[in-house]
């Protein structure tokens, strides 16, 4: 199983279907208002969430479901993901867009879990959950390692970085491969992902031969990969969590993506 590939094609999901609503502040870029922040944190911490979390933590036996509830650790972060009008060399389009807020919870036993929460009517509700805290991580090491960028994941390859002006650096190693361990000029990022996806953008022939947005598989196929996945191997949840968790995801209208994540962090 490919493990990469789920991430990804969860992370493409997202970005080509309008998982979340953008925001952004007067100059164009994307942004989180304190509003958000709070309303994605009530839904993380709701008492439906952290039932359904329960199960979650407790896939595979590796925490008795009576333990100790789980927790919800610090604020929601932005997640962004790189943004196709960028790709298409749209001008004044920002390199990413605001896909979700990502709140961490941690079990009774130190598992972590990443919540993605967004915008539905006048409410935020949590749509999905992901094993490892990826999102909290990356943002905090961007923050340290270029403050006040943005950080951001080109899913295509599972990507992290963080860009200020006109400076992209990476922050794992599918970034480090694909710009360099010194990063790269924002010119030269665009140009990059240019060449890579500009010919499988939404509307593209590649995109219309039935691939979701032209990044990936398309939704229902990624959608039944991990499902898939989900009822075999010890990096996915089991069939059985799936089914004792089943009354408590609809309720929520949660997608599970249990993926163990790489957890490196590239400090170079």
């Amino acid at each position: 199983m490919n493990l990469r590939r789920l991430s990804s094609c969860a992370a493409v999901a997202a970005l080509l279907t309008g998982l979340a609503a953008s925001y952004a502040s007067a100059d164009g870029t994307p942004s989180a208002s304190a509003d958000s922040k709070a309303a994605a944190h009530r839904a993380a911490t709701s008492p439906a969430t952290l039932s359904t979390l329960s199960r979650f933590f407790a896939r595979d036996g590796k925490v008795a479901l009576a333990a100790v509830a789980p927790r919800i650790q610090g604020d929601a972060v932005p997640v962004y993901t790189l943004s196709p009008e960028f790709v298409a060399g749209k001008a004044g389009a920002p390199v990413a867009k605001l896909e979700y807020l990502a709140s961490t919870a941690v079990s009774s036993d130190g598992q972590k879990a990443s919540l993605w929460t967004v915008p539905q009517g006048t409410t935020w509700k949590v749509v999905n959950i992901a094993t490892g805290d990826d999102e909290s991580r990356y943002a905090a090491a961007g923050a340290k390692r270029l403050p006040g960028g943005t950080v951001f994941q080109e899913p295509q390859i599972n990507a992290w970085y963080v860009q200020k002006g006109a400076s992209v650096l990476p922050l794992d190693e599918d970034a480090v491969k694909a710009v360099g361990a010194r990063g790269t000029t924002l010119a030269a990022y665009q140009k990059r992902v240019q060449l890579a996806y500009g010919d499988k953008l939404p509307g593209s022939a590649y995109a219309k031969s039935g691939k979701a947005g032209g990044y990936g598989p398309a939704p229902s196929e990624a959608r039944a990969e991990a499902a898939a996945s989900a009822t075999g191997g010890h990096d996915a949840v089991t069939a059985a969590s799936v089914t004792a968790g089943a009354g408590a995801l609809g309720a929520l209208g949660l997608g599970v993506v249990a993926l163990r994540r790489r957890r490196g962090v590239n400090r170079a």
